[in-house]
């Protein structure tokens, strides 16, 4: 068995500190709780970026959609209001 030297024991230091760390974030990752799927969806798209290529095509989709109609009591109070 090797000396124990001030080098060592401070490298043993660190790696017991990032254990205790990973063993925090990762409690602290499991605690997490959602009320619906659509939340976990929300955190979970703040969290990720998509690729940038994904991202551009994305973009694209978005632009090229149509405007949405208005709603019936939107268009009837418009036409009322002429």
């Amino acid at each position: 068995m090797e000396p124990d030297t001030p080098k060592r024991r401070l490298q043993h230091q660190r790696r017991e500190e990032q254990a205790a760390e990973e063993q925090q974030s990762a409690q602290g990752r499991a605690a997490l709780q959602f009320d619906s799927v659509e939340e976990l969806l929300r955190y979970d798209a703040a969290q990720t970026a998509p690729p940038p290529a994904i991202a551009e095509r994305l973009q694209g989709s978005l632009r090229a959609e149509p405007a949405p109609k208005r709603s019936w009591w939107q268009r009837l109070f418009k036409k009322a209001a002429r």
